[in-house]
């Protein structure tokens, strides 16, 4: 026997099979910078169309977790595929740097009692170094972007910036002063953005309370019986509250205008309920049956004049107002402006005081009888004991409710009444003829929404929003840069040209310049009169307002961005601020679309937390994986909804990506010798199935294409597994290698499947570089180019631009019919192997039995069928079936399988009649003999 394995065109290539991304990839990056592989391909695209995703920037505290990994690789997967497709799709990362967490870190480290100099001098160097942290973990996930010049929220000129978007929402007439109800956190002593309250369980001491009407005859009107009713005790319109700290600032009592008002008799006096809400109230108090005596509407009740609970001297109004519900409690609803927003506008309607009796730090003030000097949580226990001491309590009981909460703290949270800033949200300016309210749904209405339900989402928080309190009583922020009158508070009538003159030295010195300002310096004598604001931003302002700072300052950007993307939870944050401030400098939001991707959970639904040891880290996963793993998790799970992420998980995300990294490493072995130069064949000298694996290719390039200008990214993914599996490896690649590996090595029979493959190649690993974008620049030095100015990086080249055919509908249709044959032909030789009579499928033989159309469609492969079916013969019988043969996927073809009888060729073991033919060459077959010493065979069937 001879040895023929080095006549065969075996594959040869330098990519491993072996990725070994965890250490390789590190390698690569460093390459990659000192090769400034981002400025490179920022001057290898300038002059494309911009595609702009603006970073909403992440918070400069802690190292990064899993979320922000499938934030930015969501990021860097859009912009790769936009450069792709032809774009200039820059990326400037950014960070969110002023705030409480950070002021929190530096007096942890440092202690409290610092100069407030020195204090924002060590958040601004604590900040520093958390962002150099994220920095180099971003990096690490292969994320390219002007990672030496991003954005920070406190560089001294986007502090500026940020100054300077204030005056222009201030002279649009946006920016109102009062004083209203805000969420107040009694750990942080600030207010908080509606971004920064989350939602938890509570337990509250819940009661309903008496508030007896004053005039019995003015009650008589409404309700006739009341006049033959005995004398007693006043009658009560009845509140439940589950806030009894706020009833010290109780100011009315609310109804509903169209509610039917019930009197009703029952064992603590005659009360006054919603009627809906007497059966219910009855039960909870386990009073028995009420006794309606008579109803009314809502606003009959207007201006009953109301003695409060437990201040003899106070007397409150009654009045109307929509907010109050007959979900729960006794539809009349305890009012205190000072502490609820509803309460507020109703008491603006009604001109109720909003008298605060709550300090920042949470205590009632001295004054305040009963409860003077004791934190609102005591106060709670305190007004209860009061109650229980008089007439007036009707009912107490615990109930557990959602709360609003600190997102920092996470304890809970009051509304207090504050001297605070506002954008308004429902005041038409001066010249204007829509409130900000009216010109943020438009821009909601223009959005483009990705998934669509986000659009519902932002609609509604936009919808109920309150004003946006944008002033905090914080050290470490941007300042309110505004000098107000000491006396009236009014804003000092240069306010415009100072707010320019304070961003000029804010550029030169950062915030530092303002709060070290002597304010003579720029009002001269007025400086007397006038006290500059110690009050910083919201957070929410900063980042809110970088579509002003970033967008429309930095060369090469622009606004507004084609693309926001972050999480869901944006919708209430960072989505919405810049949202406000856009509609409120621009009248449109600085963006066009909005992407919103779900929280990592782990394997089974589950939120990760320390405690339950679920949590997974993207840094561990890029240490023992690699970082082109992990990206490709990221792609091929639904990021509409919440993504899963496990050990197991992970696992499997490594076999689909051993079966793309094996699919692309046979087509780089089978190139290796292929000069597309002199070597590419045009595919009307292929091979037809060469011409329709092309066409396979050009259907999955143009879906792929469409998934990423969609940003579908885990329908993608699993196009291209599937491509790589079920198209490549279970189809063509596994015919192909009896012809790439046994005909001549420059014959064209080989040529052409090597253009083929060369073509399924370029595009392949630019439809996958978006995501495994290591691996891709691994591959590109080895994929001989199509363009020398590509040569650099994958990156610098385009979506592949295919070859066109002639027939390529007709040939879908045809291969997609033979196919199904094949599946048929397939199943019975796996029954000839399982009974042991073949080994492999190359010693069994294929006889198809047809007449008419789908003998002649048989017959025109010729002796194609047998590589198609990979058996060593394959023939097309004009005949009935015999009784033995058995159905196949196409009505009207039978088939009949069996082992061949004869020998196995040594070179290509095939099992031919013809083995042996030539005493010269006895192991070799007709056509192994040809292709090593005669013309070689022809296998042209165009």
């Amino acid at each position: 026997m001879s040895d023929y394995k080095q006549t065969l065109n075996l594959p040869d290539t330098p990519f491993p099979m072996r990725a070994d991304l965890a250490r390789r990839e590190v390698g690569w990056l460093a390459d990659w910078q000192d090769r400034q592989r981002y400025a490179r391909l920022r001057e290898h695209c300038a002059g494309r169309p911009l595609f702009i995703l603006h970073d909403g920037p992440p918070y400069a505290n802690g190292d990064i977790h899993i979320g922000h990994a499938v934030n930015k690789v969501l990021k860097d997967m859009i912009l790769k595929g936009r450069t792709l497709a032809g774009f200039d799709a820059p990326y400037v990362p950014g960070w969110d740097c002023h705030g409480l967490p950070i002021e929190h870190a530096v007096e942890k480290a440092n202690g409290k009692g610092m100069a407030p100099a020195e204090f924002r001098q060590k958040c601004r160097e604590f900040a520093a170094t958390q962002i150099d942290r994220q920095r180099k973990d971003f990096v690490r996930l292969g994320i390219l972007g002007d990672w030496d010049h991003p954005y920070r929220t406190m560089d001294f000129q986007t502090e500026a910036d940020t100054v300077r978007t204030l005056g222009k929402i201030l002279a649009a007439g946006w920016l109102i002063q009062g004083q209203k109800p805000v969420n107040w956190c009694l750990d942080c002593n600030s207010a908080l953005a509606e971004a920064e309250v989350e939602y938890e369980d509570r337990t509250s001491t819940a009661v309903d309370v008496a508030f007896r009407v004053r005039d019995r005859a003015a009650l008589a009107a409404i309700f006739p019986v009341l006049a033959d009713h005995p004398q007693g005790a006043a009658p009560a319109v009845v509140i439940w509250t589950t806030t009894p700290w706020t009833l010290p600032a109780n100011e009315a009592v609310s109804a509903h205008p169209d509610f039917e008002y019930a009197l009703v008799d029952s064992p603590r006096g005659l009360l006054l309920l919603a009627r809906d809400l007497v059966e219910s109230s009855a039960a909870r108090w386990a009073t028995g049956p009420l006794t309606v005596l008579g109803t009314a509407a809502g606003r009959a009740l207007e201006h009953l004049q109301l003695q409060h609970p437990f201040y003899a001297e106070k007397v409150v109004p009654l009045i109307l107002g929509e907010h109050v519900t007959s979900e729960a409690g006794t539809g009349f609803v305890h009012t205190a402006p000072a502490h609820g927003l509803d309460d507020y506008l109703v008491g603006q309607r009604y001109g109720l005081p909003v008298d605060n009796p709550v300090l920042d730090t949470g205590l009632f003030r001295a004054s305040q009888a009963e409860v003077g000097g004791l934190h609102v949580w005591k106060g709670n226990a305190r007004v209860v004991e009061i109650l229980r001491a008089g007439p007036n309590l009707i009912f107490e009981a615990q109930y557990t409710h959602s709360y609003p909460h600190c997102w920092r703290h996470k304890t809970p949270i009051i509304y207090r009444a504050t001297h605070q800033w506002f954008i308004a949200m429902d005041e038409v300016p001066q010249g204007g003829t829509q409130t900000l309210r009216e010109v943020a749904r438009d821009g909601v209405a223009g959005t483009t929404f990705f998934p669509d339900w986000g659009r519902a989402r932002l609609q509604a928080m936009i919808d109920n929003r309150p004003d946006w309190c944008v002033s905090r009583q914080r050290s470490w922020g941007t300042p309110m840069s505004l000098f107000i009158h000491r006396e009236t508070g009014v804003l000092h009538p240069r306010t415009a040209e100072l707010i320019e003159q304070v961003a000029q030295r804010i550029e030169q010195g950062g915030i530092e310049a303002w709060f070290s300002l002597d304010p003579a310096e720029l009002l001269g004598a007025d400086a007397k009169h006038y006290r500059k604001l110690s009050d910083t931003l919201d957070v929410w302002f900063d980042s809110g307002t970088t579509h002003e700072s970033v967008l429309a300052r930095r060369a090469g950007l622009g606004k507004p961005a084609d693309l926001y993307l972050e999480g869901s939870d944006q919708h209430r944050g960072w989505f919405q601020s810049s949202l406000l401030t856009g509609c409120a400098v621009d009248g449109r939001p600085p963006y066009k679309a909005l992407l919103t991707h779900g929280f990592v959970v782990d394997g089974k639904g589950r939120k990760m937390s320390k405690s339950l040891g679920n949590v997974v880290f993207p840094q561990k996963v890029v240490d023992a994986l690699g970082a082109d793993v992990l990206r490709l998790w990221v792609a091929s799970t639904d990021y509409s909804g919440e993504l899963n992420l496990s050990d197991e998980i992970l696992k499997r995300v490594v076999e689909s990506y051993r079966r793309l990294r094996n699919t692309l490493r046979f087509l780089l072995a089978n190139l290796a010798d292929f000069d597309p130069a002199q070597d590419l064949l045009a595919p009307a000298d292929w091979l037809e199935i060469d011409r329709y694996a092309l066409e396979v290719t050009r259907s999955l390039q143009t879906a792929v294409e469409g998934d990423y200008a969609r940003y579908e990214f885990h329908s993608m993914t699993q196009k291209l597994l599937n491509f790589c599996s079920e198209e490549l490896g279970g189809f063509y690649l596994d015919i192909l290698k009896d012809r790439l590996y046994t005909t001549p090595e420059k014959g064209p029979a080989r040529r052409a499947a090597q253009s083929a493959l060369w073509h399924i190649a370029q595009s392949l690993v630019r439809l996958l570089a978006p995501v495994l974008s290591f691996t891709a620049e691994e591959i590109w030095p080895l994929l001989p180019p199509s363009d020398p100015n590509e040569r650099e990086s994958v990156f610098f080249a385009r979506w592949h631009v295919l070859p066109a055919t002639q027939d390529g509908p007709a040939l879908m249709a045809r291969w997609t019919r033979l196919r199904a044959l094949r599946t048929s032909v397939q199943k019975h030789l796996e029954v000839l192997r399982a009974d042991g009579l073949i080994g492999s499928s190359l010693a069994g033989e294929v006889e198809l039995f047809a007449e008419g159309e789908a003998a002649d469609f048989l017959a025109s492969f010729g002796d194609d069928l047998r590589f198609v079916f990979i058996t060593s013969s394959a023939t097309v019988q004009r005949a009935a079936a015999p009784a033995e043969a058995v159905a196949t996927a196409e009505e009207g073809v039978r088939l009949r399988v069996h082992a061949s009888p004869y020998t196995k060729c040594e070179r290509c073991w095939h099992v031919r009649a013809d083995v042996g033919s030539n005493p010269d060459h006895p192991g070799l077959c007709g056509r192994c003999e040809r292709n090593l010493y005669g013309s070689g065979e022809a296998r042209w069937h165009a």
